[in-house]
């Protein structure tokens, strides 16, 4: 079953740039990756949603995604409540739509 993961995360003030820009250079050849979307929610805040193939697919990227965040960790703001500077969610998809 197909698997999702969603991020949240806030830039710091003038780092938007370089956070889209590393997001655009970032390379995520990894087993079972889809596809990728990288959402604007509001000034400075954005959400980044991922398809795999299977929740397996998902977890073996984690190492690859960890890298991708650590270039550009420098740029975001901690969301609080202990969160650090991500908020992140994942899981198998239960029902698709499609027109």
């Amino acid at each position: 079953m197909t698997a999702f993961n969603v991020v949240r995360f806030k830039t710091k003030p003038g780092m938007e740039r370089e956070f889209i820009d590393a997001h655009t250079n970032a390379s995520m050849d990894v087993k079972g990756f889809r596809r990728f979307s990288l959402i604007s929610t509001g000034p400075a805040t954005f959400c980044v949603i991922g398809e795999w193939d299977d929740l397996d697919s998902l977890a073996a990227a984690r190492p690859t995604m960890i890298g991708l965040l650590n270039s550009f960790r420098h740029t975001l703001e901690d969301l609080g409540d202990g969160r650090g500077v991500t908020d992140p969610v994942s899981g198998p998809a239960l029902l698709e739509l499609r027109p």
